[in-house]
């Protein structure tokens, strides 16, 4: 039960910015880590659908813009922003079009280049523009578990795919987990993901599910062509086009259906 709240532990202190009790990071509290992954895109989650009905209850005071700006930045204030450093990073390496080893050093590089900038003003253009689309409960719901989706497959590739070097934060996760309990705790959580989405709304929960697996497909091939694997950088890159492929199809579907 310790390793399990201490596991608890590292991954709130590691992806997000909750407060929670300090736990060492070693093998025995790492096993099973990646298990509690998820729970942080519940939180998110949790907090853009009360936003979502908040704004929906105060129709005559918060507009639809409002919804959608401040529900933007609501996934930056509870993860700190620590995977949209992924996707900016990964958006100047892939820019960069130079080979393996060097993508790999800029991934490392602090500096913020051009790319980095107009892929972060591309994402939150369109993440807005899909928020903007959403005016019913059922939506707010997919959203909702749409974060929990996009951490769930995230720690799914931690323990499927191959990391492209032997070091850093990813990389001590995925040696340090517990693999065949993570593999199965987290494919039981996307099963039921899945399943609710298409329970609250058939369509968009079953367009959301089929494309948040296909971003999924992608990432392994574009990692493993274009770095030799996986990086803490990709998978933060992963996540944010995840969630914006759901924030997409959500708005989209749910305004002509």
């Amino acid at each position: 039960m310790k390793s399990l709240l201490n596991g608890f532990c590292i991954a709130f202190s590691m992806y997000s910015k909750i407060p929670v009790p300090k736990a060492e990071w070693n093998q025995r509290n790492m096993k099973y880590a990646l298990c509690f992954f998820p729970v942080i895109g519940l939180v998110i989650g949790a907090f853009l659908w009360a936003w979502g009905e908040l704004c929906v209850s105060a129709a005559g005071e918060l507009g639809t813009m409002t919804f959608a700006l401040v529900g933007a930045v609501i996934p930056i204030i509870i993860t700190g922003g620590i995977h949209m450093d992924g996707f900016l990073d990964t958006a100047d390496a892939l820019h960069s079009y130079e080979k393996k080893e060097r993508k790999l050093e800029i991934l490392k590089d602090p500096h913020v280049g051009a790319f980095a900038v107009i892929a972060a003003i591309c994402y939150f253009l369109l993440y807005v523009a899909g928020l903007a689309l959403m005016r019913t409960r059922r939506q707010f719901l997919l959203l909702a578990l749409s974060f929990v989706i996009s951490r769930t497959l995230s720690g799914m590739s931690l323990v499927w795919f191959s990391a492209a070097k032997r070091e850093g934060t990813l990389y001590s996760f995925a040696s340090g987990a517990d693999r065949r309990t993570v593999r199965a705790a987290l494919v039981t959580i996307l099963a039921l993901c899945f399943v609710s989405a298409i329970l609250i709304y058939p369509v968009p929960g079953a367009a959301m599910s089929l494309a948040a697996m296909w971003v999924w497909t992608y990432y392994y091939y574009m990692s493993l062509k274009q770095f030799g694997g996986i990086t803490g950088d990709l998978a933060g890159y992963f996540l944010c086009l995840c969630e914006l492929s759901s924030v997409l199809v959500i708005g989209l579907l749910g305004k002509v259906m």
